[in-house]
């Protein structure tokens, strides 16, 4: 069922890029540290995106921002008060 969670994973994008500009790491960066290409990374934190990832990615992602996967599944009113950011 292709796209069937399509809306959720857009709003996951959405906290990564939320996340990402919030540590100052850039997509170029971020590519870097996860082994991806920044092309990749650009298309997951697109409003309009279409691509589908899988959780090991959405973990080499949380690990590189230093947040907790968690933070990606919750309101990010909650999350700014820093319960998901991991020490530097």
């Amino acid at each position: 069922m292709r796209g069937r969670h399509l809306a959720k994973y857009r709003e996951i994008g959405r906290k990564i890029a939320f996340y990402r500009k919030l540590r100052n790491i850039s997509q170029e960066r971020l590519s870097e540290m996860v082994d991806k290409s920044r092309s990749y990374i650009s298309k997951i934190e697109a409003e309009n995106s279409e691509i589908e990832f899988s959780l090991d990615i959405l973990f080499d992602i949380a690990e590189a921002l230093k947040i907790d996967v968690a933070a990606f599944f919750n309101p990010i009113d909650v999350e700014i008060r820093g319960k998901y950011l991991k020490d530097e």
